[in-house]
């Protein structure tokens, strides 16, 4: 792959995945689709999609990801970026929930 991307421009360049990535977030233990990594040569998270999906503009230390994620669940009515809630007794991120299961989600109150 490396020695095709030395031939392309920039814009078309290619990245299948790197061995510093590991990844560490998916949208439900199932799914193999998207998700985020942690860059260890930077120390920032980046998204992988199987679906060549642009790459978020703001990047995350895991760290600052973690911490977002503790405030979002101890003040689930300040959360901005998604909105935790439980579908039964799991506890799902909105932005993740199928049509088919929006019904059954229920915010989190905290």
């Amino acid at each position: 792959m490396d020695a095709l991307n030395a031939r392309r421009s920039e814009d078309e360049r290619v990245t299948v995945w790197k061995a510093t990535w590991i990844p560490v977030v998916a949208a439900g233990p199932a799914d193999t689709t998207s998700g985020l990594y942690l860059d260890t040569e930077t120390g920032y998270l980046g998204r992988w999609s199987r679906y060549a999906e642009p790459p978020v503009d703001e990047l995350d230390t895991l760290v600052t990801y973690l911490e977002e994620a503790a405030d979002m669940l101890e003040a689930p009515a300040l959360a901005t970026r998604d909105r935790p809630g439980l579908i039964g007794e799991a506890l799902v991120w909105l932005d993740g929930v199928t049509a088919a299961r929006e019904s059954r989600w229920q915010p989190l109150t905290g």
